[in-house]
């Protein structure tokens, strides 16, 4: 049903004076991408992706998703993965601060036409500015030195009534 209500209002929009639209209220240097359904929810994916592993950070580095916006960008096994990974940390005494920078963001698979729209993304995690911590003591925690820091992380993603969320987030064993 909404994307029903959504195609009918381009429709409308598309028969509105373009300056009465709400669409070309935010200039696009690349107008037909961003009127292109399929360019457009790409794009919202990826997006929802880095955010996602914004709230990760600060969950992270406190020890608890509580008081951040995870729950927005994530849902499902990715949710609760998530909060029982951060809560064995912080029971370890551990915390994660620094940060995560996200590299070659591609969504590989993108369906639109299921009842729950729902894409797969294949991003560069690069962990190496991320720094394991005692909790109390701030002092860094003996980390292998052959760890991955920068691997490849698939994620699936659905878009729900409030938008679009991570479902799953499952880091491959492979360097990038």
């Amino acid at each position: 049903m909404t994307a029903s209500a959504c195609s009918s209002d381009n429709d409308d929009s598309a028969s509105k004076d373009p300056k009465e639209s709400p669409s070309t209220s935010a200039p696009s240097t690349e107008p037909t991408k961003a009127a292109d359904p399929t360019e457009r929810a790409k794009a919202d994916v990826i997006s929802l992706y880095s955010q996602y592993w914004q709230q990760m950070e600060r969950a992270y580095a406190k020890g608890s998703a509580d008081g951040t916006d995870l729950k927005k960008y994530a849902a499902g096994p990715a949710l609760v993965g998530a909060k029982q990974e951060i809560k064995g940390m912080y029971q370890a005494s551990q915390i994660v601060t620094g940060k995560v920078t996200l590299g070659n963001s591609t969504v590989t698979k993108l369906d639109l036409n299921r009842k729950v729209p729902n894409a797969t993304l294949s991003t560069c995690l690069d962990v190496s500015k991320w720094d394991v911590v005692d909790r109390k003591t701030k002092k860094r925690a003996a980390l292998p030195k052959d760890r991955l820091t920068k691997y490849v992380s698939v994620a699936t993603v659905e878009r729900w009534p409030d938008g679009w969320k991570v479902i799953k987030d499952e880091p491959q064993e492979k360097a990038c």
